[in-house]
């Protein structure tokens, strides 16, 4: 085993080879970020056997060796869990692995062949890849870094829409009668925290995206320390910038904002430092169709947070230099999940809902020259698109088994291939059903279009 300096030496050797590349998969709660990794790994292992992927050229002009997986540097970092991802798959009826509570990392060595404009010999070559999964929640945290307390509590609108409000009825409730000059009361500040974490929760499980600080949805060891115990006050305004923070440091804004302070300093900036500076590409797993069947407050939710989600990534390009001593993220990839949940001449008008949906940040990424590209994609199917006659009309449907064991034939409905207008909303026209994965026999895992996913995170590395 290498001496940890050793690794690290070898690393920046292979980072300065072009031999290395850390790719991040992110998303939101429910995106799909462990079925993609695990798919993902599933498919570069079957490489040049049963995987299908004739979208990344090294494999459809069978220079994909295969891959391997082989132990990480960062011995600190919990190990991607694909063996229990797999076996979850293959049972009998399969299933859903479990989502990640935390942060994972996997490390792949891909070994392929030149192309033959650079093939020497029967020379082979060898990429590193890093994969880093982590909690959507913590995603959640990354645009606080742009705020001091007072602009966050005037940022945060916990009672945008009537179903929202209701969920935080308890904690408005409670934070109405309080005021920022009183002396904190330390029982009573824990119990409104809860309050509002409780109010997160629901909102999680109702289906919200935009919800803030994300540590309060998964604490972990943080639980019930005070660091996890602040919450926006409502009703402050900038005006009363000076008048507050010339209040005492027992008062109850001046605590709030220091626990604030706190979470970012020592929870917030290191995961951004140690983690996400170091990626050098990313792909965006962003659940369109669960929003668009929950109706326009979480739709228009969701939106949201991927616009504040995508201004905490340090995107550009680089030269090989600064990619080994400035990191940046120099190519993007942002994909709207479970594809196989429409019939297949519906994914290109899912494609273009989820680039009306991320159109600014779309802007700004062009513009500044990052490479982006929008996809949709399966990552493990868990339908079979079929047709059926009706009133002597061919259409489309699919058929899948729910996650209650029904075998089903259906339409789902029309994908808005721009944002829904209040037409859209009033008939409710889709119907988004959760099917089980379909079973595996044997070989790769079926998936749609994670191979055009590949050849853009990946491709332009195994030529």
């Amino acid at each position: 085993m290498r001496h940890p300096l050793t690794r690290e030496l070898h690393d920046l050797l292979e980072r300065g080879r072009d031999r290395q590349l850390r790719l991040a998969v992110t998303g939101l709660s429910r995106s799909g970020k462990t079925a993609f990794l695990t798919s993902l790994v599933n498919q570069l292992r079957h490489a040049g056997l049963e995987a299908r992927l004739d979208l990344l050229p090294a494999a459809r002009e069978g220079r994909l060796l295969g891959a391997r997986r082989v132990a990480q540097q960062d011995l600190g970092v919990p190990r991607f869990p694909y063996d229990q991802a797999m076996s979850a798959l293959d049972a009998t009826p399969p299933r859903w692995p479990e989502p990640t509570r935390g942060i994972s990392e996997l490390r792949l060595v891909i070994r392929y062949r030149p192309s033959r404009r650079r093939l020497l010999g029967g020379e082979t070559r060898e990429l590193t890849l890093d994969l880093f999964d982590y909690p959507g929640e913590w995603l959640l945290d990354l645009p606080l870094l742009g705020h001091d307390y007072l602009s966050w509590s005037q940022a945060q609108q916990p009672t945008i829409g009537c179903e929202r409000a209701g969920l935080f009825a308890v904690w408005h409730d409670a934070v109405s009668t309080l005021d920022p000059a009183s002396e904190v009361d330390e029982a009573r500040l824990a119990e409104i925290a809860e309050h509002y974490a409780a109010g997160l929760r629901a909102a999680r499980e109702a289906g919200f995206s935009d919800l803030q600080p994300g540590r309060f949805l998964l604490p972990g060891e943080l639980a019930g320390a005070p660091v996890l115990q602040f919450f926006p006050l409502p009703g402050i305004a900038e005006a009363d910038r000076d008048t507050l923070a010339a209040l005492p440091a027992q008062s109850l804004y001046a605590t709030l904002a220091r626990r604030f302070d706190h979470y970012l300093q020592h929870i917030v900036k290191p995961f951004y430092r140690e983690h996400f500076r170091r990626f050098d590409r990313q792909i965006v797993l962003v659940d369109v169709l669960g929003a668009l069947n929950a109706g326009p407050e979480r739709f228009e939710d969701l939106s949201r947070a991927l616009a504040n989600l995508m201004q905490s990534f340090d995107y550009g390009r680089r030269s090989l230099l600064s990619r080994l001593f400035a990191p940046r993220i120099d190519r993007l990839a942002i994909a709207a999940t479970k594809a196989d949940h429409v019939t297949p001449e519906q994914h290109a008008r899912l494609v273009g809902l989820l680039e009306a949906l991320l159109a600014e940040p779309l802007k700004d990424l062009r513009f500044a020259d990052v490479p982006v590209r929008a996809l949709s994609l399966a990552s493990i199917r868990a339908t079979e698109a079929r047709e059926v006659e009706q009133r002597g009309e061919t259409l489309p449907a699919l058929r899948g088994t729910t996650l209650a064991g029904e075998e089903v034939l259906m339409f789902p409905g029309e994908v808005p291939n721009r944002l829904p207008d209040a037409a859209f909303w009033a008939r409710q026209g889709f119907t988004f059903t959760a099917f089980r994965p379909l079973p595996r026999e044997g070989g790769a895992l079926p998936h749609i279009r994670l191979d055009s996913a590949l050849d853009w995170l990946i491709g332009d590395k195994l030529t």
